[in-house]
């Protein structure tokens, strides 16, 4: 590890800026969720399958962190409301496939319209090889989560260093 002077410095406020990225993008999604009329738990159901594609009730729980009592609730409020349609997998019908319905799609997209066009013009004016560091971290990130939900579901408290 480097000992630059300006490194522990600089690793702080990147660390504050993800804290107030993260708080930030939790106040916006439950902002969209409010103006769909949803849950948050709802827009991020739909959220993952708008990016996976159709996903089990099972998968949906493990990413939503919801029981599957509570998954079981909110397909139905979705399929209600015209979001999403569930079927049994004729592989297994004990499990259930939700499928996001394709007409809904544009509606769900609306609200992040002007967010994404911005986005947009903000990574313009990265280098290809600073896009690629972002998605790396990002990757990285989303791995450190994963790695966390799983130790915060088997119950275990014990802190590790990295």
């Amino acid at each position: 590890m480097s000992h630059e002077p300006a490194r522990a410095p600089a690793i702080a406020d990147l660390m504050r800026a993800g804290r107030e990225t993260s708080r930030l993008s939790m106040v916006f999604r439950y902002a969209i969720a409010q103006r769909l009329g949803l849950t948050v738990s709802d827009l991020e159901c739909l959220d993952y399958l708008a990016d996976t594609g159709p996903a089990t009730a099972g998968q949906i729980a493990e990413r939503t962190n919801l029981t599957t009592g509570a998954v079981t609730s909110m397909l139905r409020r979705l399929q209600q409301a015209g979001y999403v349609r569930a079927e049994r997998d004729p592989a297994d019908r004990r499990r259930v496939i939700v499928t996001l319905r394709p007409e809904r799609i544009a509606e769900l997209e609306r609200p992040y319209q002007r967010f994404a066009e911005r986005a947009e013009w903000l990574i313009e004016g990265y280098s290809v090889e600073e896009v690629r560091l972002l998605v790396r971290h990002y990757d990285r990130m989303q791995a450190m989560y994963l790695a966390e939900l799983d130790r915060l579901r088997s119950g275990d408290t014990v802190q590790r260093s990295a």
